[in-house]
């Protein structure tokens, strides 16, 4: 028997370190994502690859299927990462993994691991779906952050994430800007890590209700910004109200003071992608820099 599960990758365009505690964020899932194979085998064991988007094996592992204790693996910390996934999976599904055969599972990821769209997450979904329960509660056990990338890789359009009481609402939003062909995301060759990007914002002291109030304006205005300028002034608004905070210069000022467009931090700030706007110059112009990877609003959103 074989099933195969599919996840969406996902972008935060607003929110970033305000979605944590209840803010509003846009976020759009990509059409890069991750595919989860599963097949029965006689063996008792769970046999697990990650595959890349270029087909190279880039993680390996065999777990005993009755107490899921790790057998070997081609990296440890991933397989006590995994391990604990399968291990809060069954808590929330007792009869999950309790087959009298095991299964071999095969990830492939449709996207560059270092690009930060999802790799985690998207595995987080496929698990759940596969197990039959809320991914949102196994990513909470297992990984934990805010849940808006579980609820792009459950959606196909964008969509505006918040927490509320402890629970995810989401709701999805047309925003397809008439503008879009202005709008591109950059990849900064380095992946930041989120835990270190939270504990820094987590360290910081400013009116938690007033960055609430003010995210979720930009957010909303943003979903709903007929032009390319009313758009500009809304990502400059949120990198402005985020580097006070943060204290942090803002990825513009910081490497690209020359450019002509609007830039935004997504994500962590530091790393990952950024989104831009700007025009059939943007590429030549990042490329100029050493920033290769340049992808338009068509290519990376779904």
């Amino acid at each position: 028997m074989q099933q195969k599960y599919y996840s969406n990758g996902k972008l935060l365009l607003t929110g970033e370190y305000g979605i944590l505690d209840g803010a509003k964020g846009l976020a759009v899932p990509t059409k890069f994502g991750q595919t989860l194979e599963i097949t029965s085998i006689k063996e008792t064991v769970i046999l697990w690859k990650g595959i890349t988007v270029d087909d190279r094996i880039w993680f390996s592992a065999e777990f005993n299927l009755q107490d899921l204790t790790i057998k070997k693996s081609s990296d440890s910390e991933i397989a006590k990462t995994l391990q604990q996934i399968f291990i809060e999976a069954k808590k929330l599904n007792p009869k999950f993994l309790n087959d009298a055969t095991g299964f071999n599972g095969v990830t492939k990821l449709s996207f560059p691991r270092e690009w930060g769209l999802g790799t985690s997450s998207t595995l987080i979904n496929n698990i759940a779906t596969w197990a039959g329960i809320d991914a949102h509660q196994l990513l909470w056990k297992s990984f934990g952050g805010s849940g808006y990338d579980i609820s792009c890789a459950q959606h196909n359009t964008p969509i505006i994430y918040h927490i509320k009481n402890n629970l995810p609402q989401v709701k999805p939003v047309d925003f397809n800007p008439l503008f879009k062909d202005a709008i591109f995301f950059v990849y900064l060759n380095q992946k930041q890590s989120s835990k270190k990007a939270i504990s820094n914002y987590r360290s910081k002291k400013f009116n938690l209700k007033r960055l609430i109030s003010d995210i979720d304006t930009i957010s909303l205005k943003m979903v709903s910004a007929k032009e390319l300028l009313e758009f500009e002034i809304l990502v400059t608004a949120h990198e402005k109200l985020l580097s006070e905070i943060l204290e942090i210069t803002p990825v513009k000022e910081k490497l690209f003071v020359d450019y002509f467009g609007t830039i935004k931090s997504l994500g962590g700030w530091g790393g990952d992608f950024i989104m831009v706007t700007g025009n059939e110059k943007t590429p030549e112009y990042f490329k100029s820099k050493g920033f290769e990877i340049v992808l338009s609003f068509k290519e990376m959103v779904l």
